[in-house]
């Protein structure tokens, strides 16, 4: 299928996207076939720090696109944490469908006006904006997890840069290794109504399956993850590994971190998109 636009899969998602970073091209494959086991559609998610390890984006971009051609449901292209305006225009020359510009660590006037520059430029080359209030705890040891977002700032952020997707700090932390974070719902809530474009979690790793439910519930779309899916990968392939300490060959090993990866891709997809539960009345119990 060909690459979909950002803000086409944000809408044919029933609840909210997910939005899964790789590094590898085994960890790409992974994100699309557990989109298409679950039959739901996916955001891929290729970083800056990505691009770093590589060298360059042209491979990973030709890669993606490749790939994403041969998969049957809709798949966008995201750029994630850019600081970069070279990469930035680099990623939309190379179709990749959305950017994350993340200027969180300037100034609130530096932030709004680098980041607005960035959107209109991006919006006159069709690609779908996604931008950072406030540092997301845990990125460089900028912020404690204790940071949060302030719906009031937040809606003036969008209204100031006319981005289309804002990442918010609500309890999450980036680069968690266990699942503990607990998101402050009721700030979800409240930035659900203040913010008209959609919510973005950040550090998802760091939450477990109920929390990352709960959120979805009250408010937020695009889900990003890293670390949790990096850990499954792993340890799949340090099993064969540590099972045949004499192998040499990466397919014996790599092969089943895909398989590993693309299994949980698609059980949280399917969990991120499970309905919420009616609630119980009290006329249930008669």
């Amino acid at each position: 299928m060909p690459l979909a636009s950002t803000d086409r899969v944000l809408a044919a998602t029933p609840l909210a996207a997910g939005a899964f970073n790789v590094v590898l091209i085994e960890q790409l494959e992974a994100v699309l076939a557990g989109a298409a086991r679950a039959q739901l559609p996916v955001i891929v998610q290729i970083s800056e720090n990505a691009v770093a390890y590589h060298g360059a984006l042209a491979p990973l971009a030709a890669a993606a696109h490749a790939a994403i051609d041969a998969t049957d449901v809709p798949v966008a292209l995201h750029l994630d944490h850019a600081t970069r305006t070279d990469l930035i225009e680099e990623a939309v020359a190379r179709g990749f469908t959305s950017v994350m510009y993340d200027g969180a660590h300037l100034p609130w006037e530096e932030n709004v006006a680098r980041t607005r520059e960035i959107t209109q430029w991006c919006h006159e080359q069709k690609v779908f904006v996604e931008a950072e209030l406030g540092e997301i705890g845990g990125k460089d040891g900028a912020h404690a997890p204790g940071v949060r977002t302030d719906p009031e700032e937040a809606a003036r952020f969008v209204a100031d840069t006319g981005v289309d997707a804002l990442a918010v700090a609500v309890g999450t932390s980036h680069q968690m290794s266990d699942r503990t974070a607990t998101v402050d719902l009721d700030l979800v809530r409240a930035l659900r109504a203040a913010v008209p474009v959609p919510l973005v979690l950040h550090g998802s790793s760091g939450a477990d399956d109920a929390t990352l439910q709960a959120s979805v519930y009250a408010g937020m779309k695009k889900i990003n993850m890293s670390t949790h899916l990096n850990a499954v990968f792993t340890g799949a392939a340090r099993a064969v590994l540590e099972a045949d300490p004499a192998l040499v060959d990466p397919r014996r090993y790599l092969r089943p971190a895909r398989h590993a990866m693309a299994g949980e891709v698609a059980r949280l997809l399917r969990q991120l998109n499970t309905p919420q539960p009616a609630p119980v009345t009290a006329s249930a119990h008669r």
